[in-house]
């Protein structure tokens, strides 16, 4: 697990470490200059010629520290200064002393296209306010040439929270950022124009990250750890009853593919309820399924009560994929809602009869008040963003724009996880959100979100903590995703081949 933050949480940690821990702002310099030129030359640099194009903050004091090095080191490297000198932070006046002791030329114009390597070092994370002027002609400069661009700490233009150009942007091909990753680099579009990030140690203690608390975090591959571990004296039972509510008349691949990834996710048993017109198409298909089939035209008193023993049954219960919008499917969210003693998932029509049911409500309460009154505790909602959309009555434009906020509004309820899904995955539950970073664009594809239930269910069934399994299922879909896409390419991938791509993703827990 990565800690992430934005702009002001970086600034924290960045004051704690110097104010509070005594480590100098110009030994954390040096190091983040160090990491720039490490990261320069692993792509090399033998013939380049390098423009370091540096701002009057404390970024541009970084790129010049990065220019330095690599002129003692013998590469050819001038500066370009970008504003007023007189303006120049402390520490930027303190390092372009040193490069001009040095010999290093020092330019406030100069002919960029004559440069095959740019440092991007114009602005850093602080920046607050649209780029205009002379900032925007250099930038736009810079994007149509052909050089390669090291961001340093961010790309200049992009903000750290929002992941937003502030009117104009540098798209480098490597960030070099430090300390920590920011929100910028991670969410879109800020992670197109940050490239290949790379992020750096400069010395920035766990003790200070430890004080800001962020509520933000990504996985990596060492989080594999957290999957459920195989026994050796174990039997079906002992991973898990999954019981999944899905299909609807001509509509079987949504409970087929949520069955058939919960057992290559480790589950014991998974029980299929589907109509009866998807029986053979399952049984065929998916022979090592449980099924209990309803004849949607003709539910009555005998179909409550064994859906009632279904619901008993199952360690987690799926309801929602392809289930469509009848009135036995409203009547079979109602049985879970009221009856489920154990961790729901909650996805796709399953959510629009959840939204149904909360416009039916007259009182004096929130819409999110609403919500949280009905669902079971450790429900897990998964909507895509016009699900979501129609569930908060939030347009989807805003929720896209801010996709942060949405999140924090999905925290309403301490015992709901909601996974936002989208190109970058937010699962947030109380006070935090994780960001997945996992998967790629393959995988918008029909019937994706179904495998992602299926993975969530069967490790809840193992045994894991509902919020910990949607997040740990968000990661390995998105790897599965990735694995496929390898021998698929992007275009011709579909969700069986995610399903099929998990045991290599499962493989190095082994």
């Amino acid at each position: 697990m990565k800690t992430v933050v934005n702009s002001a949480r970086m600034k924290a940690v960045d004051d704690y470490t110097i104010e509070k821990v005594g480590i100098p702002a110009v030994v954390l310099m040096e190091r983040a200059a160090l990491s720039v030129v490490d990261a320069m030359k692993e792509h090399g640099l033998a013939k380049e010629k390098i423009l370091a194009v540096c701002g009057m903050g404390n970024n541009g004091a970084d790129g010049i520290a990065a220019a330095r090095i690599l002129y003692q080191q013998r590469y050819a490297v001038d500066i370009l200064l970008v504003g007023d000198e007189d303006k120049a932070s402390p520490l930027l006046k303190q390092q372009i002393i040193i490069a001009r002791n040095l010999g290093i030329s020092i330019y406030n114009n100069i002919a960029i296209a004559e440069y095959t390597i740019i440092i991007d070092a114009i602005f850093g994370i602080g920046l607050s306010r649209d780029v205009t002027g002379i900032y925007k002609e250099i930038i736009k400069e810079i994007n149509s040439g052909c050089h390669k661009v090291f961001s340093v700490d961010i790309p200049s233009g992009l903000s750290a929270d929002t992941a937003k150009p502030m009117n104009i942007a540098i798209k480098a091909d490597y960030t070099i950022t430090f300390g920590l990753n920011k929100i910028g680099l991670i969410l879109y579009p800020g992670c197109e124009y940050a490239g290949n990030v790379l992020v750096a140690d400069i010395g920035f203690p766990e003790l200070a990250v430890k004080q800001v608390n962020s509520p933000y975090y990504i996985y990596d591959t060492s989080d594999l750890n957290k999957l459920p571990k195989r026994l050796n004296y174990s039997n079906k039972g002992t991973y898990g009853k999954v019981l999944i509510i899905a299909g609807s008349v001509n509509i079987s691949g949504a409970c087929y593919f949520s069955a058939k990834s919960a057992y290559r996710s480790g589950s014991g048993l998974v029980k299929v309820v589907t109509v009866e017109e998807n029986r053979v198409i399952i049984q065929s298909q998916l022979p090592e399924v449980l099924l209990y089939t309803y004849q949607s035209a003709s539910w009555d008193d005998y179909t409550d009560e064994q859906i009632l023993k279904e619901i008993e049954w199952a360690n987690v219960i799926v309801i929602g994929p392809g289930i469509g919008m009848s009135n036995a499917s409203e009547r079979l969210l109602e049985l879970v809602l009221k009856h489920a003693k154990t961790p729901v998932i909650i996805d796709a029509d399953g959510i629009n009869l959840l939204a149904e049911k909360v416009n039916s409500m007259h009182n004096n309460k929130s819409r999110l008040e609403n919500i949280g009154s009905i669902l079971p505790k450790e429900t897990i909602l998964t909507p895509h963003l016009k699900e979501l959309s129609v569930l908060l009555e939030v347009p989807i434009d805003k929720i896209v724009n801010n996709l942060l906020d949405t999140a924090d509004l999905c925290a309403f309820n301490n015992e709901t996880i909601t996974v936002l899904k989208d190109a970058r995955t937010i699962v947030a539950n109380d006070n935090e959100r994780y960001i997945n970073v996992s998967g790629n664009n393959g995988m918008s594809t029909g019937g994706s979100g179904d495998v992602l239930t299926g993975i969530i269910a069967a490790f809840i069934a193992q045994g894991i903590e509902a919020k910990e399994a949607a997040k740990l299922g968000v990661y390995i879909h998105g790897l599965a995703g990735d694995k496929a896409r390898e021998s698929k390419g992007s275009y011709a991938l579909i969700a069986s081949d995610i399903i099929d791509a998990l045991e290599q993703v499962f493989d190095v827990n082994e």
